[in-house]
Formats: structure tokens, C-alpha cells, sequence
């Protein structure tokens, strides 16, 4: 069956095409807001929204050329049914339904966070059930266990701010623009380590929860101070902390469920930081480590249409009639 999947859950138009038979993806394209949302610091829902419908009829129409298919091909559309923006969810819905709806198709929501967490399957090097995932991104981290599809149980979350939004408002700090994670990414691999020594929030707590925006405090409270501060080893101190913090908690994840293999998604995925670290926590303790590829760890419409392979597989998707909703907050743990 081929399936087209679409992702419209906040600033990233993504579109692409899985051909479940053949167990493999035939042909995916992005369109980031960013340049659009760059003026105003931060992302604008009802920009974002109206530029998801300008773009999806494109995009659309680019994976059908490049996979030399039609949509009298398709068997089924997937969308992003949540979590995320409500407008910019109800755009990509509201698109996937009425395709299907006109070619006769069945149309299944798939949450976004499932998409992230089974998008590591889809590399070369691809992990085994059952294992860790630790997802990092702008709005979410979380370490859970993963047992099957649909089979998801929390272990830790962020408390406060999750670790992509405090990259995005460290960089702010430094007059980084936007959007700053990458930017601050970048900017510490010139840095020099040690020279500013920030807190690691709860990293000695015992438990598998996180807190990220007292580390944020600490970087404000150094840049309010008189003198110059050399930021790329600020932006290094900052990266290094977060680091830290998220190998020592995956690490403990390891230990208290005896798996074995640790699944890394979502943006701050893509950290080179943070993959070197979790490579030398692996090889010290043990385990093995599981990462998609780097194109693939940004918002895409690739791993909607694979979770909705792997759900339709499973026995685990249903498809309704015309009506629809979206779910802006949904719990991963909760869905089946």
C-alpha cells in the first residue's frame, strides 16, 4: 500500500511517500517557515497555518514526480492529528481529509510524537523492540519505553522548559537570532570547554525527569554581568550542560528497565554534542544507541506515513468518514 503522509504541526510543511509493501520510502520534501517567522522571533500560528495550505498542494505534487506515481496510486493519506499548533493541525487535516475524501481513500491521524519516536526504523541500522527512546525537541522531552507500536510508557519528562526551547532561549540571550538551537549548536563547537562552569538541573535527582530553565537563568545571569563574556564558550558551557544532563538520564533509563537499546529522536536529535556523548555512554555501559537519519529528525512527513505503515501493519489505525478533529495536546501514553 502506498501512503502519503503529511505533517503540518507547526512550522515545517512536510509531505512524503512510504510504500508499505515494499517496506521502504519512496520520496519525501520539506518547506521550512522559517525565513517567514524570523521577523517576529518566533513562530506566528496563523502565518504558520496559512502557509501550510500554500504549500501542500506543491509538495504534494513534487513527491508523486519524483516517486513517478499519481494519486490514482495512493491506498491511503496519513496526517498529523497532534500534538501541536491547533490552526496549523487543522490546515494539514482539513487536506488530508478532503484528498481522501475525493479519491475515495481511507485518511487515519497519527500523533506527532510517534512519529519522532518510530522514525530511528527507518534508517539502514535500524533498532529492535524493545527499547528506550529518549525524544528531544523544540517542545518536548521525554524519555519513555517502548515495548511495540502503540505500546508507550513514560519513564521522565521536563518539568519546566524542555531542552529544544531552551537552546532556542539561550541563543535569544546571546543575540543569536532566529531560530537559535542550531545557531547555538554551531556557535559552541568553536568553544573553548570549562571556561564557564553552568548547573546540570537535576542531575543527581535519581529519578529520570528533567528541568532546563534554571540552566537558562544561569546563562542570563551571566550575560547581565559587566565585562565581556566570549560566547562561543558560553554557547559550549551551555551545550555541554544539556548534554550532560540528557546522557546521564538516558543512561539511568538503561539501568532501571535492563534494556538495551536507546532510541534518539526529534531536533535536538541531530546535535553532534549530544550524539558523540550518547555514542561514549553506549560503549562505556554497554548499550546500543539508534538514531534516524539527520534529515529526518526535523518535522517531516516521512515519519507520519511510516507510523501509519507500521500502525496499518499492526492491525492498530482506524479510518473515519469525512468528519474530523485534532488534538493540539495528546499524551503519547495514552494512545494504543
Amino acid at each position: 500500500m502506498l501512503i502519503l503522509g503529511l505533517e503540518t504541526s507547526c512550522d515545517e510543511t512536510g509531505v512524503a511517500l512510504y510504500d508499505g509493501g515494499a517496506g521502504r520510502l519512496l520520496a519525501h520534501a520539506v518547506h521550512s517557515q522559517t525565513a517567514m517567522h524570523e521577523a517576529y522571533g518566533g513562530v506566528v500560528p496563523e502565518l504558520a497555518s496559512r502557509d501550510h495550505l500554500r504549500r501542500m498542494v506543491a509538495l504534494t505534487r513534487r513527491v508523486l514526480e519524483i516517486s513517478n506515481r499519481t494519486t490514482a496510486d495512493l491506498g491511503c493519506i496519513a496526517y498529523t492529528e497532534g500534538p501541536g499548533l491547533a490552526g496549523a493541525l487543522l490546515a494539514g487535516a482539513a487536506f488530508a481529509r478532503g484528498l481522501a475524501l475525493a479519491l475515495g481513500l481511507p485518511a487515519t491521524g497519527i500523533h506527532h510524537l510517534e512519529g519522532h519516536l518510530l522514525s530511528p526504523l527507518l534508517s539502514a541500522r535500524a533498532p529492535r523492540f524493545p527499547f528506550v527512546a529518549l525524544l528531544v525537541s523544540g517542545g518536548h522531552t521525554q524519555l519513555m519505553r517502548v515495548q511495540e507500536v502503540g505500546r508507550y510508557q513514560l519513564l521522565g519528562e521536563t518539568q519546566d522548559d524542555a531542552a529544544g526551547e531552551a537552546f532556542d532561549k539561550t541563543a535569544k540571550l546571546l543575540g543569536l537570532g532566529y531560530p537559535g538551537g542550531p545557531a547555538l549548536s554551531r556557535l559552541a563547537e568553536s568553544g573553548k570547554p570549562g571556561r564557564y562552569r553552568l548547573p546540570r538541573p537535576m542531575i543527581a535527582s535519581g529519578d529520570l525527569e528533567f528541568s532546563f530553565s534554571g540552566l537558562k537563568t544561569a546563562v542570563r545571569a551571566l550575560t547581565s554581568k559587566e565585562g565581556e563574556l566570549a560566547h562561543a564558550d558560553l554557547a559550549r558551557a551551555f551545550v555541554d550542560a544539556v548534554v550532560d544532563v540528557l546522557v546521564a538520564k538516558s543512561a539511568l533509563a538503561m539501568e532501571k528497565t535492563a534494556l538495551t537499546r536507546l532510541v534518539v529522536a526529534g531536533g535536538v536529535g541531530a546535535n553532534r554534542q549530544l550524539r558523540g556523548a550518547l555514542d561514549g555512554a553506549a560503549r562505556q555501559r554497554g548499550f546500543d544507541v539508534f538514531y534516524p537519519e539527520p534529515e529526518l529528525c526535523t518535522d517531516n512527513g516521512a515519519m507520519i506515513a511510516f507510523a501509519a505503515a507500521l500502525r496499518i501493519a499492526a492491525g492498530k489505525t482506524s479510518a473515519s468518514g469525512p468528519a474530523f478533529s485534532v488534538r493540539p495536546r495528546w499524551d503519547l501514553a495514552a494512545i494504543s
